[in-house]
């Protein structure tokens, strides 16, 4: 992928913001680059981000499980994924691309851009995981690592307080009833992947108004991603 000088001014002012430079800043732009964008240029699948974002999710996920294993020595199997679980899911992801301006980086077609796909926080958690994948691609897993432990620092020093890991549906529920006097409804939007491996999407709504999106490998765990969006927004507000 060919960049113009002016792209390659943009991306180093993202590289600064990772604090990592790449030395092919071509797996950055492909990382940056949404499927929406590549379709309309008539680009092949490999120009864009999915691959990318598959094998970022692997290496988040296992940067995550080492720096938990070393911050809580002590804690066993079950108390180490539900904190993994809190902390790699699509809301936290998104939080954090939003903290880097993520979205205002992104290659994107005309129609997901003019319908707000910038601020989508799928295509943000998305494009961030391409983003870790595009640094392992660049030069390996000890960079990434590093991306990853310095952006996830805040997060990493509040998973060991008292009610980090908790039930968001539940706590969402409360919060909705004292301030709403209504009560969350999920709707399921959508399914994707082959049935080995199948992502459900749920859209989170109090009232009639949508306060939330999250996805995942089940529904519950797409209800739960979607309450954490709701809540952070509500706490937002």
């Amino acid at each position: 992928m060919g960049m113009t000088s002016e792209e390659k001014s943009i991306i180093k002012k993202f590289e600064k913001r990772i604090h990592y430079s790449f030395k092919h800043r071509d797996y950055l732009k492909r990382a940056l680059t949404h499927k929406s964008f590549a379709n309309e240029l008539k680009l092949p699948a490999t120009e864009h981000n999915e691959r990318y974002e598959y094998l970022g999710d692997a290496v988040l996920e296992l940067s995550v499980s080492h720096l938990l294993m070393e911050r809580f020595p002590e804690f066993p199997e079950g108390d180490l994924s539900k904190l993994r679980a809190a902390i790699v899911n699509e809301g936290q992801l998104a939080d954090i691309a939003r903290q880097l301006d993520l979205g205002s980086y992104l290659y994107l077609g005309k129609g997901e851009d003019q319908t707000g796909g910038r601020e989508k926080p799928s295509l943000l958690s998305d494009a961030l995981e391409a983003v870790f994948g595009a640094v392992y691609l660049d030069r390996g897993f000890g960079k990434a690592f590093k991306v990853i432990e310095r952006l996830y620092e805040d997060i990493l020093e509040r998973a060991g307080g008292v009610g980090f890991v908790r039930d968001f549906k539940t706590k969402l529920q409360e919060v909705s009833q004292a301030r709403f006097r209504a009560v969350p409804r999920y709707r399921l939007q959508k399914t994707s992947g082959p049935d080995h491996a199948k992502t459900f999407e749920v859209h989170l709504y109090i009232n009639d108004t949508c306060w939330g999106v999250g996805s995942g490998a089940n529904k519950k765990a797409a209800e739960q991603a979607a309450a954490a969006q709701a809540l952070t927004r509500l706490e937002n507000e």
